[in-house]
């Protein structure tokens, strides 16, 4: 498995330039939306954006009054994300994180998780249930389906709503909201999965 993450960050490393003309524009708008709603307290809120890319939402956060962090596996990416948004960004491999415990007020983790392997899954979670402070907020957008595969040359862990929901309920988290994209789409046709999970307190 820790070839397969390997593999598809060279994927990123080698396509980083490409991969920021393709997705710079997208409108994740409601996503980010979906993640601030559901933090309590007063903002700015201190929100880490896992798996940031080039840095499009970190950016985002920034410009709406937040304190945004990011952190990505891809060291083009992490030196994009840096610039763009001005904002501290962490190089860490997804397996391997080293974060501060009870530090944020959310995780944003948008078509992130799905590139950890499955076997991986339980202990992500648990390090980013630690990583966020009591009553703390995690959202995830991913791809749908069943099975662990390769797309190309990027490693993909396909799940629906009820795995992600067993394998984050048993790390001390619980499904709060979700919903699938594109909006106004039937289900069978939308492609994308969005969960948010509270921490608890």
């Amino acid at each position: 498995m820790n070839d397969a993450i390997t593999q598809t960050l060279k994927h990123y490393e080698d396509n980083h330039e490409r991969f920021w003309e393709g997705t710079k524009d997208h409108d994740v708008s409601q996503n980010i939306a979906a993640l601030l709603a559901h933090i309590k307290g007063e903002a700015p809120y201190r929100i880490l954006d896992f798996g940031c890319g080039p840095g499009r939402d970190l950016k985002q956060f920034k410009d709406l009054g937040h304190e945004p962090y990011g952190l990505d596996g891809c060291a083009n990416f992490v030196r994009m994300a840096k610039e763009y948004s001005g904002r501290e960004v962490f190089h860490q491999n997804f397996l391997e994180l080293d974060l501060q415990n009870n530090f944020f007020d959310g995780i944003f983790a948008n078509a992130s998780i799905f590139h950890v392997p499955k076997d991986h899954l339980a202990k992500l979670f648990e390090q980013l249930h630690r990583a966020l402070k009591p009553g703390g907020i995690l959202f995830s957008s991913n791809p749908r389906g069943q099975g662990e595969n390769f797309d190309g040359s990027r490693y993909a862990n396909y799940m629906e709503l009820e795995e992600y929901v067993t394998i984050a309920s048993a790390n001390g988290f619980e499904l709060i909201d979700h919903y699938y994209r594109p909006q106004g789409q039937p289900i069978e046709k939308c492609p994308w999965l969005a969960c948010v999970f509270s921490r608890g307190a």
